[in-house]
């Protein structure tokens, strides 16, 4: 990403604005290869940069990927101190192409479960960046929807017994102030990768009207053209909301 190239504009008419993404597969790509599951998780640290990339060319402004989930825990202790490890040197080595590109990055999930070091990097990357407008790029790590919405909740349920909130004023716009995303626009496309279709507890609120596109490729095999198809693809689409065309 260091000196983000800048080559002609090719916005997508309709293209979503903002796109969240279920990154799965990377181990799966590995064993194909015969190779350790971190191997995995590393091309797929690079298969975000191009995407990222690409984003303001199609003309997508906020993109959202669920990088670990409050579930991950349960993998083995190799593979989650490879992941962490992973998420620092990505960190280090990003930091200043993410910054001169015009990436604003946020991160988003239950921080406390995290060691001190990392989250001092997440929060120096957030500080870094946050002047940025080119891209607003938003990784969740430790993040489970439901873990989301119980700590959004308790934040809500606070306010209401310190007086700062009446019971009666709250309603469905309420508790979406208190999510981690309370600053994003709700993602108009999620895409899952490596043919598993479901959405594995990634952004239960938010998503509410989201299309979807559950599709085979493995994380680290999806490109820019895939991408660009599926934003494009996104901009046929007829979105009611609930309602019916006159």
């Amino acid at each position: 990403m260091a000196g983000m190239p800048q080559p002609q504009s090719d916005l997508i008419p309709g293209c979503p604005r903002h796109v969240a993404i279920i990154m799965d597969g990377n181990g799966r790509w590995a064993t194909q290869r015969g190779r350790p599951r971190l191997y995995g998780h590393h091309a797929g640290a690079r298969r975000v940069r191009e995407i990222v990339e690409c984003c303001p060319q199609f003309g997508v402004d906020y993109l959202t990927i669920f990088a670990f989930s409050t579930e991950n825990w349960k993998r083995t202790q190799v593979e989650v101190a490879g992941l962490m490890s992973l998420f620092r040197r990505y960190i280090i080595k990003e930091t200043r192409a993410l910054v001169e590109s015009g990436v604003r990055v946020r991160f988003i999930g239950d921080r406390l479960r995290l060691d001190k070091k990392l989250i001092q990097m997440m929060n120096d990357l957030e500080v870094a960046t946050e002047q940025n407008t080119r891209v607003h790029l938003t990784i969740a790590i430790n993040y489970g929807g439901r873990d989301e919405v119980a700590r959004a909740t308790k934040r809500l349920a606070k306010d209401v017994a310190d007086g700062n909130l009446s019971p009666d004023a709250v309603d469905e716009e309420t508790l979406p102030r208190y999510l981690d995303t309370h600053v994003l626009p709700d993602p108009d496309l999620v895409i899952r990768t490596s043919g598993e279709a479901r959405i594995s507890n990634f952004l239960l609120w938010q998503s509410a009207y989201s299309e979807y596109e559950f599709i085979d490729t493995l994380w680290p095999d999806f490109t820019r053209d895939e991408f660009q198809n599926l934003c494009a693809a996104f901009g046929g689409r007829d979105r009611r909301y609930g309602g019916v065309r006159g």
